[in-house]
């Protein structure tokens, strides 16, 4: 399914950025300030990596890691998952929602030139949040009672159309047609 919007028309052009020799206090105290989820981590105006608020508390304070003396070299993400400016914001959105991440750098011609986030590709096609509240749905359905919250209308993970009642086989949210073929 196309929306007709590139990744161009929403993402951030001037994504905040750090150093790879900045703490992950500043990184911290730089990602409140900017009220941002993700830091692109440049050193010599070229980009080296991405670090998150995920990061930061999954692979340091959850492990006792004092944020005052590391440095966003040793935690930040360097294989990165990428996507061109020219791209659709749908197929983005599912490269996200597949690969479980929020922030995702737009990069053209081997060159960071932006990064998306999920709150970029919403503000912009809001009708596309009920992509992820799929994922989200398998991911927490054992921790909450979330098929009295979330309708029955999503898009078929099996041949992507809208429907107005999908059924859960296998784990994927399916139309009739497709559940059938299951």
């Amino acid at each position: 399914m196309k929306t007709g919007y590139k990744v161009y028309d929403c993402m951030t052009t001037k994504p905040i950025s750090v150093s790879s020799q900045a703490s992950l206090e500043e990184c911290a105290k730089v990602m409140a300030k900017n009220h941002v989820g993700a830091l692109v981590i440049k050193d010599n105006h070229e980009s080296k990596g991405l670090i998150t608020e995920q990061d930061i508390v999954r692979k340091a304070l959850s492990k006792g890691i004092n944020p005052l003396t590391k440095k966003v070299k040793d935690f930040m993400e360097t294989k990165l998952i990428k996507i061109s400016p020219s791209d659709d914001i749908y197929d983005a959105l599912i490269k996200m929602r597949d690969s479980n991440i929020r922030h995702l750098p737009v990069v053209d011609k081997g060159k960071m030139v932006g990064l998306l986030t999920l709150k970029d590709v919403l503000k912009i096609e809001p009708s596309l949040f009920e992509l992820l509240v799929e994922k989200f749905e398998l991911r927490e359905e054992t921790r909450k009672p979330i098929d009295r919250i979330i309708s029955r209308e999503a898009i078929c993970q099996g041949c992507g159309a809208y429907v107005e009642d999908v059924k859960k086989v296998k784990g994927s949210l399916l139309c009739e047609r497709c559940a059938k073929e299951a």
